[in-house]
């Protein structure tokens, strides 16, 4: 199917070169044949970068608005750029002020980022990426189908940029749904002559480095321009275990990547009844192997050791953009872009949490957990044999040994077999992910009269997304602990340990060296170790494909009126829009509910949804959750719809110094999701030759996407109590667009050389599109004061499922092993606050030849209220003001009261350097307030423990980076940059990896050098 539709998105740009180049060639003819007429050149958007800051056209159908219009939009030319040490994607709009949020580092702890490695967002004022419209030379991109629906910035065409033009004001007026918070327009050059080569190198310690290489050709002939570029990046892997900071000792942070669910891991004896004969105990082998027991005396084991805190990362892009003037009033113009990126490696712990109990079908007829739920050892398995014979405590009158669901899993501390080798990322478990973007675009624009041009537009945007993964098929784990397992297994035969039946050894005798802090077990055997092939034989792949296609046909007229106002012409813009979309999801085999609905489909083929077995003799069917003990099983989904807009704009200079836009759209989704129509007016008063005042109010819109309306569901994996569990999140058939009142206001200040904005922004969303939250869930169910509300809240109750049945008063937040969650339009959202930029520039210094500039970048927030949210009839959380607050794990994003970005120039000659100064604010991590999670006085900080408030407050990150650029003859530059010049480490928060990867990042100092040329 990807190959028809390339084919497809070929035939589209070939048939639009195909119907303009006999077009061109026979006006070329005619004007051979003929004298020349003539001609009126239409204008074009050919920028230099020193100029970006005079020309944009972002938030409006008419172009050549300045940015110190009444739009409140910032420039970012090439220039500058440069200037900031030509920063990637995600590095710009982590240091960006008025973004929060975005993603790009690895961060697979948190629901919002898990499985988008190799992917990253722009999340302007920390709304959510999905509330941030990204475009590409001002036309829409097809978003990149992960769980957070948003355009993936990463195979924007780098090499080929020439400015980036940030909108900080809702803009649903010229351009629809998503663009909520603002807007961001990458825009290629259109003025480059001739060969443009470029090269860099970023040593980030304990990696391979950093890589960033382009070429680009650019020509601007008497009738056509065309660019064509290419560029390739590599981002080096980052261990965890190479920062000191993310793998901390367990009493530094319980949260640190330390579990209870682990491996050595925590059992109890039972009798053949199932009855219990001990309590939980931990694995004699625990502490010899860096494992913890903790006050609840359980083993607790830590896995981030086996994770990166950067992937490798590998891309490329290409990009062409041709031009031609077919007659002195028609221009046509089409662009191709192609872009591919891959995480070859994804990293991840050696093997996850089980939280399915086995079925009967794998226990095989005999009935061990009536009583406890949970993997069951027989006396037989060779590895309990010599662990009873090596560790007394097991009664003899055991039958064998049970480890509790949540509480065991089948590797961490050794690794896992199936991925033995690599000397550096030995026995960790992995996955790949991989995107490809393929977008075509065409474009005729005809002058109708002097002053009046008629646009016709196409696009279409393929996004490819693939990621693939490993977890254990629980009925599996359960056959091989009984010695039945392994590819070769004759089961029918039932003899275990022959017939090429193996078993698992699930005890600390099997691991002869945590492979992460080199401990060695001398209580290990060969012999009982586990083998690869067995793991591959139940540690088996899951894969996921999405494909997001986007179509894009629009029409408008603009021009001049031909009225004039006392400020001069009238101005208009009135067009309309179709966009159709496709969303199709593919899943393996193996987490396919088709094809593997029940535990006990991998071992005897079962595929009855309504018969799957139960975990115990005499229980009805189990629900179909699929065969995976810990990651989600799905269904395939294929879904499609079109939307049909119009719009208008009105320019109306009414005073030489006033000038208003006026603006409006109205979009029809059809089917249940139904229309919108959202006006906008914004005006600018020139009070003074140095004062001037802007201000504007619109409504805008963000409409569901196709995923979101999808029944079928996705998995996350999200912190509960002190343990990851998945949390299945379902679309809905039945969200509506939501809706926001958007404000803003400003006063600029022009003198000299020294420039000024300050602005007020304020967005009123109501109806916000969000997902049930799962930590309120959890938390109204189980107080921190103790004790459950389960008998009270049943219809909140039915969203969870326990691994110890229905919700009893004995039930605990620890018994829960999978949640329910739905999209809904749920809460109110409130978030204002202020902009403030400042520049001054001068090219003589003193009077001497020196040039200096300084200036900076500030965006106070002042509030991001969200208000109560209600799951199921329930009401689970109350409104707060999340600004300043971590927002772990819940609807709102990490936040800060305060970000800014300060710099300092100076230059001379062929020499020009900047410092520059990012500052982030400090957060506060709420959970402390209300001692839930990781605050908690549970167990899992003992009495020697640090105090239970420490990460409650995440300190402020504060970096200063210093570049220096040398234009030597024969334009060849080259450049040097310095990032985080104090090695500042980011600050302490209770989270896996003992900072905020949203808000901070782990690279410490790190050294750049490049060269470029131009030819």
């Amino acid at each position: 199917m990807l190959k028809k539709q390339y084919l497809a998105a070929c035939a589209f740009s070939v048939l639009a070169l195909g119907l303009a180049a006999p077009a061109h060639a026979q006006i070329a003819a005619d004007q051979q044949a003929q004298p020349e007429p003539p001609t009126q050149t239409l204008p074009r958007e050919e920028v230099q970068d020193s100029q970006a800051a005079e020309i944009v056209v972002t938030g409006s159908l008419i172009r050549g608005t300045p940015e110190d219009s009444a739009l409140p939009v910032n420039v970012i030319g090439g220039d500058e750029l440069a200037k900031m040490g030509a920063p990637s994607a995600v590095e710009l709009f982590k240091m960006l002020p008025t973004a929060s949020a975005s993603l790009g580092e690895a961060n697979q702890f948190d629901s919002r980022a898990q499985g988008a490695e190799g992917i990253a967002t722009a999340n302007l004022r920390g709304l959510s990426p999905q509330r941030t419209l990204v475009l590409l030379n001002s036309k829409r991109l097809a978003t990149s189908g992960n769980g957070v629906p948003a355009v993936d910035i990463n195979l924007i065409p780098s090499a080929a940029i020439g400015r980036i033009e940030v909108l900080k004001d809702g803009a649903a007026a010229t351009y629809g749904s998503e663009a909520v918070a603002g807007v961001v327009n990458f825009i290629t050059r259109t003025d480059q002559e001739g060969f443009r080569v470029s090269g860099a190198y970023k040593f980030v310690q304990d990696t391979d480095g950093d890589i960033d290489a382009s070429v680009s050709y650019g020509h601007v002939g008497e009738n056509f321009r065309v660019l064509a570029a290419i560029g390739f990046q590599k981002r080096g892997e980052l261990m965890a275990r190479d920062r000191e900071f993310a793998v901390q000792p367990y009493l530094n942070n319980p949260q640190g990547g330390w579990t209870g669910g682990g491996n050595p891991a925590n059992f109890l004896a039972v009798a053949p009844t199932g009855a219990p004969l001990s309590a939980v105990q931990p694995d004699a082998g625990c502490t010899t192997l860096s494992g913890v027991v903790g006050a609840n005396g359980r083993c607790y084991t830590q896995y981030t050791g086996f994770d990166v805190i950067s992937d490798l990362e590998k891309r490329g892009t290409a990009f062409i953009d041709f031009e031609a003037d077919l007659t002195s009033s028609t221009k046509f113009e089409v662009t191709a872009l192609y872009g591919r990126s891959t995480v070859p490696h994804y990293l991840t712990s050696p093997s996850y949490l089980l939280t399915q109990s086995p079925s009967v079908a794998a226990l095989g007829g005999t009935n061990p957990t009536p009583f406890v739920a949970g993997f069951y050892v027989p006396a037989a398995n060779p590895g309990l044999i010599a662990y009873r014979a090596a560790n007394p405590g097991i009664p003899a009158a055991a039958s064998g040994v049970v480890f509790p669901t949540l509480l065991f899993r089948p590797f961490l501390a050794g690794g896992n077999p199936a991925f033995y080798g690599d000397d550096k990322e030995n026995g960790s478990s992995r996955g790949m992910r991989k995107s490809e973007s393929m977008r075509f675009t065409a474009d005729l624009t005809q002058r109708l009269t002097p002053d009046i041009d008629l646009n016709l537009g196409a696009t279409y945007h393929h996004y490819y997304r693939y990621i693939d993964g490993y977890d254990s098929f629980g009925d599996r784990v359960q056959l091989a602990l009984r010695g039945l397992g392994g590819p070769n297994c004759n089961v029918a035969a039932n003899t275990p340990g022959q017939n090429g039946c193996q078993w698992l050894n699930p005890f600390s005798n099997a691991i002869g060296t945590n492979l992460v802090t080199g401990a060695t077990n001398p209580q290990a055997t060969a012999a009982l170790a586990n083998s690869a092939d067995l793991a591959r034989w139940f540690f088996v792949k899951s894969s996921t494909r999405v494909d997001t296609e986007l179509f894009v046909a629009d029409a408008s007229i603009s021009g001049k009126t031909g009225l004039h106002l006392p400020g001069g012409d009238v101005a208009f813009g009135v067009g309309a829009q179709y966009r159709y979309s496709w969303f199709d999801t593919r899943y393996g085999a193996n987490n396919n509910l088709a094809i593997n609905p029940c535990r006990e489909s991998p071992i005897n083929g079962n595929t009855n949804p309504a018969a799957c077995a139960p975990n115990t003799q005499g229980q009805a069917a189990s629900p179909p959750n699929g065969a995976l003990g810990f990651l989600g099983t799905n269904r395939d989904s294929n879904l499609k719809g079109g939307v049909y807009a119009l719009f208008g704009e009105l320019q109306l200079p009414i005073l030489q110094p006033l000038n208003v836009q006026l603006a409006a759209r109205y979009e029809d989704y059809g089917g249940g999701v139904g229309s919108t129509f959202d006006p906008q007016i914004r005006a600018r008063l020139q009070i003074t030759d140095w004062l001037a005042v802007r201000g504007g109010f619109g409504t805008t819109f963000r409409a569901p996407t196709l995923a979101n309306l999808n029944a079928n569901s996705v998995t996350s994996l999200q912190l509960i109590g002190s343990t990851f569990k998945p949390v299945d999140v379902f679309g809905n058939a039945n969200l509506k667009p939501e809706s926001s009142k958007n404000y803003s206001g400003g006063i600029l200040l022009t003198a000299g050389g020294f420039t000024a904005a300050l602005d007020y922004f304020r967005y009123e969303l109501e109806d916000a599109l969000v997902t049930d939250p799962l930590s309120s869930m959890v938390a109204t169910l189980f107080p921190s004061t103790g004790g459950n509300t389960c008998a009270a809240n049943p219809t909140l109750v039915a969203r969870f499922t326990f691994n110890t049945g229905p919700c009893t008063a004995a039930t605990t937040v620890a018994n829960i092993s999978r949640v329910r969650t739905e999209l809904q339009n749920g809460a109110a959202i409130t978030n204002s606050g202020l902009d403030l930029q400042v520049d001054y520039k001068a090219d003589s210094l003193f009077g001497s030849d020196m040039r200096f500039g300084a200036g900076a970048t500030v965006t106070y927030t002042l509030e991001d209220k969200i208000g109560p949210i209600t799951v199921a009839g329930v009401q689970v959380a109350q409104g707060y003001d999340g600004v300043g607050l971590l927002n772990y794990q819940t609807t709102l994003y990490p936040l800060p009261e305060w970000k800014g970005q300060g710099y300092i120039d100076l230059g001379g000659g062929p020499v020009d350097t900047r410092l520059t100064i990012n500052y982030t604010d400090g957060l506060h991590d709420q959970r402390a307030d209300a001692r839930t999670g990781p605050f908690a006085p549970d167990l899992s900080v003992s009495a020697a423990g640090t105090t239970l408030l420490q990460g409650a407050d995440i300190n402020e990150f504060v970096t200063a980076d210093f570049n220096i650029q040398v234009r030597l003859a024969g334009q060849v530059t080259l450049t040097g940059t310095v990032y985080n010049i104090l090695d500042a480490q980011p600050p302490f928060a209770r989270e896996d990896y003992n900072y905020e990867p949203f808000v901070g990042n782990p690279f410490g100092r790190m050294f750049k050098v490049g060269v470029s040329a131009q030819f």
